[in-house]
């Protein structure tokens, strides 16, 4: 069966360690537990798109060494497409450091590994995979020119681009955005691309109006425990979020952003595309780990 939603993008694994709080530093740290699972921003959202519901396809890159069999085990298992991704020699794969405190607040650091060898030529590969893709995602931990070549290629095609600039420091180039359907920053990454603070709903919607004014779409912005805002050309709306308590809000962002990439492409609406995200994202957090906490289709309450 043809992937219907193809990412292209990065694959981790987390080396996660939990502590009452961040460490100071120079500072060394008791901590309360360790554990490791597969991640990686695009690995996350595959694998949230394969549980919510819609086929998908992953291209992307490993180490050869065992966590690479593991990310990619951990793929296949849910059901995702891994013809694109290719294992590097000699090098490492993507390692991710996590601390997460009791706050569920978390740092991480991370190592790009076989992420970082995934050139545009690596992608071109596999274009029969976008050729017959109905939704692309990209993030920002693969190469930067690897982005622009698939947002523009996505947009040749005529598929709908998601870019979930992820992690950002600063502004994105400027011939990106008119490639891009949907671009879904979290509230620090809205803030970093449009160089506008946001610190709520009023501000994420100004920070959203100069991302459309630079060329994008639309703009989900997700805003944490305070829902999330779609700004389009008809305004803005938002969305509230379930209350929840949060125990870990790693790949809570991921989540979101494989559930609306599923719900279009199993033809939801993208209001209900939006609410499938949140909802799962919601659950998402009052789990530990990346992959471990996505939540599948038939465990959300209709």
């Amino acid at each position: 069966m043809d992937a219907k939603v193809v990412v292209v993008g990065s694959l981790n694994m987390d080396l996660v360690a939990r502590a009452q709080r961040l460490p100071r530093g120079g500072e060394t740290l008791a901590g309360d537990s360790f554990f490791t699972a597969p991640g990686g921003k695009g690995a996350n959202q595959a694998v949230a798109v394969a549980r919510l519901g819609a086929s998908v396809a992953m291209v992307g890159n490993v180490g050869d060494d065992a966590y690479g069999q593991q990310l990619r085990q951990a793929l296949q298992t849910e059901g995702v497409d891994c013809q694109g991704v290719s294992v590097c020699e000699g090098v490492s794969s993507g390692v991710a450091l996590i601390v997460v405190d009791a706050a569920s607040q978390n740092a991480i650091v991370i190592i790009p590994g076989g992420n970082g060898l995934l050139g545009p030529e690596s992608v071109r590969r596999f274009d029969s995979l976008l050729q017959q893709a109905e939704v692309i995602i990209c993030q920002l931990e693969v190469p930067s020119a690897t982005v622009a070549w698939t947002l523009a290629r996505g947009r040749e095609l005529g598929k709908t681009v998601i870019l979930n600039p992820a992690p950002a420091s600063g502004p994105l180039p400027s011939e990106w955005f008119a490639h891009i359907d949907y671009l879904i920053p979290n509230e620090s990454e809205a803030e970093a691309l449009a160089g506008v603070p946001v610190n709520d709903q009023d501000s994420a919607r100004r920070a959203a109006e100069r991302l459309r004014q630079l060329g994008a779409g639309k703009v989900i912005v997700t805003l944490g425990s305070e829902g999330a805002l779609l700004v389009d050309g008809a305004g803005g709306r938002h969305f509230p979020a379930a209350k929840v308590v949060a125990l870990d809000t790693t790949a809570a962002g991921d989540t979101f952003v494989g559930g609306f990439a599923a719900g279009l492409a199993r033809g939801l609406s993208e209001e209900e595309s939006i609410v499938l995200g949140q909802r799962a994202a919601a659950l998402s957090v009052t789990r530990a780990g990346a992959q471990p906490s996505i939540p599948y289709l038939k465990e959300l309450a209709p």
